[in-house]
């Protein structure tokens, strides 16, 4: 996805250096904005080859990276989870969130997946409620930020 419109492309991060770039942009939102400990920010999915699907948002003009997502699947067959969702500062109000969200929909789907599940930090609930997903359960903290569990399901 890259227009003149967006200035911006989101990606599969396939390449070492495009997990990297996902790596960074999270630790930078995640790990020194929120003060999310560096160990609770990484698990066992980064790792190369450990099933998880990196999306990545980077700047059309000169390829910095803007935003990261991470698709996951669960253990219940046709469910999938969208998480690590992470935009830059500079890159917030542009549409690179709702496009990580879409890739990894697009992902998701590719795979016969037929909803995706979340953990919403409660500030962040009317952005995902705007493309589609619905909360349910009670908050929860993590990492000792507020969540909510939200899902969509895929038509």
């Amino acid at each position: 996805m890259s227009s003149a419109r967006t200035g911006y492309v989101v990606r599969v991060a396939e390449s070492a250096a495009d997990r990297e770039a996902c790596f960074g942009v999270r630790r930078e939102v995640f790990v020194e904005e929120q003060g999310v400990p560096e160990e609770l920010e990484y698990d066992a999915y980064d790792a190369h080859g450990a099933g998880a699907v990196h999306v990545l948002a980077v700047r059309d003009e000169d390829g910095a990276a803007l935003g990261a997502g991470r698709f996951l699947t669960t253990g219940d067959p046709g469910v999938g989870a969208l998480g690590r969702l992470a935009v830059r500062k500079v890159a917030r109000g542009l549409g690179v969130g709702a496009a990580l969200v879409g890739a990894v929909e697009e992902v998701a789907r590719g795979r016969g997946i037929r909803a995706v599940d979340l953990h919403a930090q409660t500030h962040a609930m009317g952005f995902y409620e705007r493309l589609g997903y619905v909360a349910y359960g009670p908050e929860f903290p993590d990492a000792g930020i507020p969540h909510r569990a939200m899902r969509k399901s895929l038509r």
